[in-house]
Parts: C-alpha cells; structure tokens; sequence
C-alpha cells in the first residue's frame, strides 16, 4: 500500500513539473517584450539564406566540389605547404586562431585571416574592402608573395593544367571553354564552394519566431545590442561586413588594443584622409570561435574586445552585467558548420 502510495506521488510530481515547465514556456512565448524584441531583430537583422547567390557565377553541385578541392590543395602554393584551409581552417569555423597567418617562406601577414563562414555575403572582402566578393578575393592570396607565393597567373593554371583529375573536373564544370583550367575559372570554382559555407544558430531561430531558442541572459544581450547601438556597425543577415568605420571613433584605437603596428586601414589603399583608420566592420556570427579579434588580432578575449569597442567607438562604460550579457548573445551566434566541409 505504502508503494503505491509513493509511485502515485512520484507520478503526480513528474505531471506537475512537466506542466509547470510548460506553462513557463508558454509565459516565455506570450512575453509581449519578448515578441517585440523579436520583430525589431526581424527587421534590422533579416534572415539567414541557404547559400550566398551570384547571378555571375552560379552554383552547381559540380563546381562546388571542384572549388572545395582547390581550397583544400596545398598545390596552389609555390612550395606544395599552403591551401587556403591553412589560414581559413574549415573545422574551427574557417580560422587559424593566429593573430596572423605565417604564409609559404614562413613570413607573416599584416593582419587577422577572417573567417571564410557566411563571408560571401558581405558587401567587400579583406579587411580593407579592397576587393568586390568571393571570386575576386579568391585569386589574392595565391599570388600574394607573403602567403602562398605563386609566380603568376599563368603558373598556377600549368601546374593544374598536368594533373588529369583536374583537366577531367574543368572540363565537367566548364563544358564550354575551349581551355577550361583557367585562373578566372579556378576563383569561380572556389567562390562557389565558399558561397555554399553559411552557418545558421540558434539566434536564426529566434528571428524566425521561436522565443525560447534564445535565454533570457542571451535575449537580454541582445536588447543591449541594439540600444547599447551596436548594431551601427553591426546589423544586417550577418550581423556586420556591411559598412566600412573608422576603427576609434572617440579615441585612438592602439591605446587600448596594444597593437604592435598602426595600421591605417583603407586609407592604405586609397590614400584618402577619409579612409584613414577605416575598416569593413567584421560579422559577428561565430564570433566566440574565430578569435582573436580586430584587423591585427590584438585581443583574445571576446569579452575584452566588446568593452574595448563599446568605449574606443560608443564612447561608453559597461557595467560586469552588460558585458556579461552581451557575450551572452554573442556566443548564441555560434553556428552550425556546414555538413559539406
């Protein structure tokens, strides 16, 4: 008797729990704060597509397969050590987590390897914005002296040009080029591949209406996000690499960074007073992987970088909650890796 009694109790504790948690959620989903907070993030953020479309290269099983290769082949370098999976590693979120990337004669670059994640769809590429998209920005650093040191243009396409499985997967890709294996053909294999590396998180749900995708910590950073004015830099699909800013707004950037170099940014490129200290503001998805932060890889740690941008660009002090918040939600827009890699 007393057994059934116990089990009787244990069953009507476990309906009541379940039923409690139930009734929360519902509580969480009928938040008219909540509801608000998510139309607004609807409307400055947008959603999240599939894949990274370009009328002008466009997407086929194929080429994609194709691009990957080149992408993961060491060959495209001078001396056979370089692939661009070196400095934009696939499996920890398309990073080296360097401040920046030793290249083919063991020199090291100037500035921080971006992730390659959800990069088609920012407005430019490098951190200068010097080139228009994927494929442009694809055909950089093969030649570029300091990474994977390739003589020339014509170089790269002989040395494909005598590997038969590449002369058979050109010519699937490119059936209507006469000479299929052509440098301009091999940026439009691997941009289609990196067009195809979009990483959707649990903040997509939220946008796409599930309230309880996001805690409460994590949708109170985001709230902050927005009002705290973040989202002047850091707004759009990808949460970023949609304008260009100067980098110390209110204050010289350096100071707090301790960057070993002064890099003036845009402004190395145009040479316009304007551009001086300028960059394209990075995305912020899987940002608590791809550090170290900024255009040098100055700081390591994601909350010392968002206190650091908050005062040198909104002219502000954060208190240990807001910061704690704030990462909060950052960290809630870590991805989901594509399943291709």
């Amino acid at each position: 008797m007393k057994k059934l009694v116990v089990l009787s109790l244990i069953i009507v504790s476990l309906i009541s729990c379940e039923n409690s948690k139930k009734e929360k959620e519902k509580k969480t989903e009928a938040n008219p704060e909540y509801i608000a907070l998510q139309k607004t993030a609807l409307s400055m953020f947008g959603t999240l597509p599939a894949l990274a479309e370009n009328a002008d290269n466009p997407i086929t099983e194929d080429k994609v397969l194709l691009g990957k290769k080149l992408y993961l082949d060491n060959r495209l370098s001078k001396d056979n050590t370089q692939s661009c999976n070196t400095c934009h590693n696939l499996e920890t979120y398309g990073v080296d987590n360097l401040s920046t990337s030793p290249g083919n004669n063991g020199g090291f670059g100037t500035r921080n390897s971006p992730t390659v994640f959800n990069a088609a769809l920012h407005i430019s590429q490098f951190w200068d914005g010097r080139e228009p998209d994927v494929e442009a920005q694809a055909g950089g650093p093969i030649l570029n002296p300091v990474e994977m040191a390739m003589p020339s243009e014509k170089v790269v396409v002989e040395r494909l040009s005598k590997i038969e499985e590449y002369n058979t997967l050109f010519a699937k890709v490119f059936p209507k080029d006469k000479n299929p294996i052509t440098y301009k053909n091999i940026q439009k294999a691997i941009g289609a591949f990196e067009r195809t590396l979009i990483t959707p998180s649990r903040f997509d749900n939220f946008i796409a209406g599930d309230l309880n995708a996001l805690s409460t910590t994590e949708k109170e950073g985001l709230q902050l996000f927005i009002s705290t004015g973040c989202i002047a830099c850091h707004s759009g699909n990808v949460l970023g690499g949609n304008v260009y800013q100067k980098f110390g707004i209110f204050d010289d950037y350096w100071k707090y960074t301790k960057s070993k170099k002064i890099d003036e940014g845009k402004f190395e490129v145009t040479k316009k007073e304007s551009d001086k200290y300028v960059f394209k503001s990075p995305s912020l998805r899987n940002i608590e992987k791809t550090y170290p932060y900024f255009h040098d890889g100055s700081v390591t740690n994601l909350k010392e970088a968002v206190t650091i941008m908050a005062k040198v660009q909104l002219n502000k002090e954060l208190s240990e909650n807001e910061l704690h918040s704030l990462v909060a939600f950052l960290n809630s827009l870590t991805g989901e890796l594509p399943k291709n890699i």
